[in-house]
């Protein structure tokens, strides 16, 4: 079917040269490699060829979709040059850096830069045993923790792992909202089996924070599908969330039970330990030379693992053009710049029992159903702090809080933010409130 599909279209680019100049004569110099209902992968000679034909996508997808009646999206690779006697499709080898592109994977993650200790070690034994035995081993593997603990990044090593031991394996990483869109979409446009086709007959399926697929019927209805239908074929599922299956609110109980069929495994706020060991790692990949002693200080110092790699660029920020590595003293005076105490991290809590002490209320006040304005105001003041201060995800802020769903954040942050603009005595206690805690 390819070579035929590529002969017809290289015939009609050849009659038609007037509306696609130049297209036949560049055309006819690659080889087909894959046609699917969505995608046309093609081989060329070399990068800049590569380079060259990748300005040139949108004429030939317009050219694909008048001769073929399908739209369809153009990819390129670069062959491994061969002897003459094999064959164009035998001696084509994509990049690595391709065949992660293709399956939505990031090359910036891999096992070779995840840091291991004691609060993830149990799942990267599993992410291992993953790779060692696809579809066999811990299917589904359902890793679950909270922000920057490294559950994206240890299921996209999977991902990646799998691909360089077999490029030709079908791996996909889709962020649930991907998965939610894509669906909206085909829906939209009366092409759902070309939805369950991409799905459904993968060797493994990556979905990053299932969580948000609750409450949604048709979207879990679909899941719940090409779930069963990968399980079925063999192939293996990954999933992260940001806990566990039992406590994803409004999530269909055939789903939990799927989902909690394989192995669950909880990753763990980043240790001392590890939190040295990850600033390290990140120092090396951007090149900054730092000192063991002021690696360490950091990571006392700052205790949210994506923090770590924020404060490690801000420091070398700081000593570009005056020093050529992170020492003790450019640790020291960054976090005691401006005559100020060392940063201290503020957690959630830290701001629920700064608000609940101001307004002498109960910190399970603050969690619970009533909406007493003594209360409900408090409420929404912790709300705009961990959103506005913390720079917190709504979701983030609603599970911890208790609340169904993202909107009553968004309504809570909105009434604060005018109130202070509004009353002056009220932006003075909001003020009192986020220095008591440091922010």
């Amino acid at each position: 079917m390819l070579p035929a599909f590529w002969k017809e279209f290289l015939v009609f680019l050849e009659k038609d040269k007037k509306s696609f100049p130049l297209l036949y004569s560049l055309l006819k110099q690659l080889s087909p490699i894959e046609l699917t209902n969505e995608r046309l992968v093609l081989g060329c000679e070399n990068q800049g060829f590569k380079f060259f034909l990748n300005t040139k996508v949108d004429e030939i997808e317009r050219a694909l979709l008048i001769h073929s009646k399908q739209r369809l999206s153009v990819s390129f690779f670069v062959l491994e040059k061969k002897t003459k006697k094999e064959a164009p499709l035998l001696s084509f080898q994509p990049a690595v850096n391709d065949v992660l592109r293709i399956a939505n994977l990031s090359d910036r993650y891999g096992f070779d830069n995840f840091a291991v200790s004691s609060t993830n070690q149990v799942a990267y034994a599993a992410s291992q045993a993953v790779v060692d035995s696809l579809g066999k081993a811990y299917n589904p593997l359902f890793l679950y923790g909270g922000v920057g603990v490294g559950k994206t990044h240890l299921a996209q090593a999977v991902g990646r792992k799998i691909l360089e031991n077999g490029p030709q394996k079908r791996v996909l990483f889709c962020p649930s909202e991907q998965f939610i869109n894509e669906l909206i979409e085909a829906i939209r446009g009366h092409t759902t089996q070309n939805f369950r086709k991409k799905y459904r007959k993968l060797d493994l399926l990556i979905i990053d924070d299932v969580q948000f697929i609750a409450g949604k019927q048709t979207v879990q209805e679909d899941f719940f599908h090409t779930f069963n239908s990968i399980i079925s074929f063999g192939g293996q599922i990954i999933m992260t969330s940001d806990r566990h299956p039992t406590e994803i609110q409004n999530l269909e109980d055939r789903l939990r039970s799927r989902f909690s069929q394989g192995l669950s495994v909880d990753i763990q706020e980043p240790d001392f330990e590890l939190r040295t060991a990850i600033l390290l790692i990140k120092a090396k990949e951007k090149g900054i030379d730092i000192d063991i002693n002021a690696a360490r200080i950091i990571a006392e110092q700052i205790e949210d693992a994506r923090a770590v790699e924020g404060t490690l660029i801000s420091i070398y920020a700081k000593i570009i053009g005056k020093k050529t590595s992170i020492d003790l003293e450019a640790v020291d005076s960054f976090f005691t710049g401006n005559a100020e105490k060392k940063i201290k991290r503020v957690s959630p809590s830290d701001v629920i029992k700064a608000v609940c002490s101001y307004y002498h209320i109960k910190q399970s006040q603050i969690k619970g159903e009533t909406r007493i304005d003594e209360v409900a105001l408090p409420r929404q003041i912790v709300m705009y702090i961990l959103r506005n201060e913390l720079k917190m995800k709504l979701d983030q802020i609603a599970f911890i809080l208790r609340r169904k769903d993202h909107t009553t954040v968004i309504h809570a942050t909105n009434k604060v933010s005018r109130l202070a603009v509004e009353n002056p005595s009220f932006k003075e206690e909001l003020d009192r409130i986020t220095r008591s805690i440091n922010l």
